[in-house]
């Protein structure tokens, strides 16, 4: 018995025996490493800020390494002091005005004015007393959701001599036999895309203000109305496709029964054109074949993430330029910061001064070939540094593959030439934060209703998200948009259907929009 022992101890520390148990332990510690990096990626992921802005101004105790790559901002002008005195002016209100309590509000905020009287103009000597003045202080209210019933009269009138009766025709419903109108059509809409208000909820509110409609009429009237609205996304689209840079991003969407229990997972493609126009157009997969089929022969500049649909579809044509985001590559270099402080922060520096460097070109309002100069004179020697830098890095004998810093070396160096676009080509800007602000929606709205029952809702989510996000980055009041667009799209021609997009709209029909039936109701002076 104590032989057999000796010799199993003996078998355990053979050279074979001792590579493989090395072998396991290097495979264990990669893989306890890496979940360790999983599980600090959801703690800041639930606990930590969302915001990736850092500060950009150097610490006054430390000098920085790209003092002089970045420039210097430009010197203040020389100013002199002037006192002078003038009279005070007559408080109004409007976009910039401030009450004494601190309450902004724009001149379009409906106010009721409330008369206080005091108890001494009230008594036996009321007459002792003269008025001399007033003050007017402001307090925000609120009234709760309401809702109107629109009563129609119409007389019934017979021409004397005749038996022909005349009564004057119901205004046109948005779509034929519908009881409701246009106001709540475009209220249902923006509550639920735009403030992201499920519809059962809106259901809830209509029963607690005692009006009894069925749910699935709701969801009938969005269905017909984003059905209206889908030709004006089809040409927004078909503009913005014209741009010569465009953004995509994609972002996941539950859309359709895939299983038992199980939903299919789809992908929201937005596509971003220069003149501030978005479209939302959905795919059930995540393939370039979706790519090929929204982008088809476009011509230009595709600025995009580090996900290889994007290369293979910039690959496969010509005249498409690829250029890459610098956030995403900030972004991986994130991911090391725990492993590799030091490495990241140098890293996150060179990014740092990239930023400065574009806010000095915001600054100055510099355009087209200012722009790029001035790129090339200050931000091409940070982005040679940066990736003479990853180079450095990469010959280090420390870094394991599995290493996160090693995965952001490769991925920047990757996508060296991507990245280097934005300098030669002045209307490409460094990344796609405009795009990401823009599809927020999505995820937001995810939180509220969570999934689309079919990949037919999605597309009618897609379409309207198009229109209401493209409303907000025009300046246009989606409410007041869809008011007007709803009744006006039957009437429009479908050859100039373009001028109902967001962008052209504000411009053609915004001074004097159509308005809902509400906006007609007589007063009761009139009704009298």
């Amino acid at each position: 018995m104590p032989n057999a022992t000796h010799t199993d101890q003996t078998a355990c520390r053979t050279p074979g025996n001792s590579d493989a148990l090395i072998a396991e332990n290097r495979l264990l510690r990669d893989t306890i490493q890496s979940l360790e990096q999983q599980l600090d990626w959801f703690k800041r992921q639930l606990f930590g800020p969302k915001s990736e802005r850092r500060p950009i101004e150097p610490d006054p105790k430390q000098g920085s390494l790209f003092a002089e790559l970045i420039g210097q901002p430009a010197e203040a002008e020389a100013k002199e002091t002037i006192t002078y005195q003038r009279r005070k002016g007559k408080k109004r209100r409007g976009d910039a005005d401030v009450t004494d309590a601190g309450l902004r509000f724009s001149a379009d905020v409906p106010v009721e004015s409330i008369q206080l009287t005091p108890e001494e103009l009230r008594g036996p000597e009321a007459d002792q007393y003269d008025t001399i003045g007033e003050k007017r202080s402001y307090r925000l209210a609120q009234r709760p959701g309401s809702y109107v019933v629109l009563e129609y009269i119409r007389p019934i009138i017979k021409r004397k001599g005749t038996d022909a009766l005349i009564s004057p025709p119901m205004p046109s419903a948005v779509f034929p036999g519908c009881i409701a109108d246009v106001s709540v059509l475009a209220g249902i809409l923006v509550d639920k895309f735009a403030y992201h208000l499920p519809l059962y909820r809106q259901h809830q509110r209509l029963a607690d203000a005692g009006i009894t409609l069925s749910r699935s009429t709701l969801t009938h009237w969005v269905k017909r109305s984003i059905a209206l609205l889908e030709p004006i996304v089809d040409a927004q689209l078909q503009h913005i496709l014209q741009s010569k840079v465009l953004a995509v991003d994609e972002t996941p969407i539950k859309a359709g029964k895939q299983g038992k229990g199980t939903l299919h997972q789809g992908w929201f493609w937005p596509v971003f054109g220069e003149d501030d126009e978005i479209v939302f157009t959905y795919s059930p997969t995540r393939a370039t074949q979706h790519l090929e089929a929204v982008l088809g022969d476009f011509a230009g500049t595709l600025l995009s993430d580090g996900y290889s649909a994007y290369d293979c579809y910039a690959k496969q044509r010509d005249q498409v330029i690829q250029a890459q985001c610098w956030v995403h590559t900030r972004r991986e270099f994130l991911k090391a910061e725990q492993m590799e402080p030091e490495a990241t922060a140098t890293a996150l520096e060179f990014f740092a001064a990239l930023y400065v460097i574009e806010q000095q070109i915001r600054d100055k309002d510099l355009t087209g070939a200012q722009k790029r100069d001035y790129r090339a004179s200050h931000s091409l020697p940070v982005v040679n540094r940066f990736f003479a830098w990853c180079h450095e890095q990469r010959q280090r004998l420390d870094l394991v593959p599995s290493n996160p810093l090693s995965k952001a070396l490769e991925y920047a160096t990757k996508r060296e030439a991507q990245l280097r676009v934005f300098l030669s080509d002045p209307e490409v800007p460094p990344d796609t934060n405009h795009l990401e602000r823009a599809l927020r929606v999505i995820p937001m709205g995810r939180k509220a209703w969570l999934f689309c029952w079919s990949e037919v809702g999605a597309k009618q989510v897609g379409i309207i998200q198009s229109l209401l996000t493209t409303c907000r980055m025009q300046g246009v009041d989606p409410y007041v948009y869809l008011v007007d667009v709803l009744q006006r799209v039957s009437l429009h021609p479908n050859s100039d259907v373009i001028a109902l997009t967001p962008r052209l709209w504000k411009e053609h029909f915004a001074k004097a929009p159509l308005r809902s039936g509400l906006a007609h109701k007589p007063s009761d002076s009139e009704a009298q």
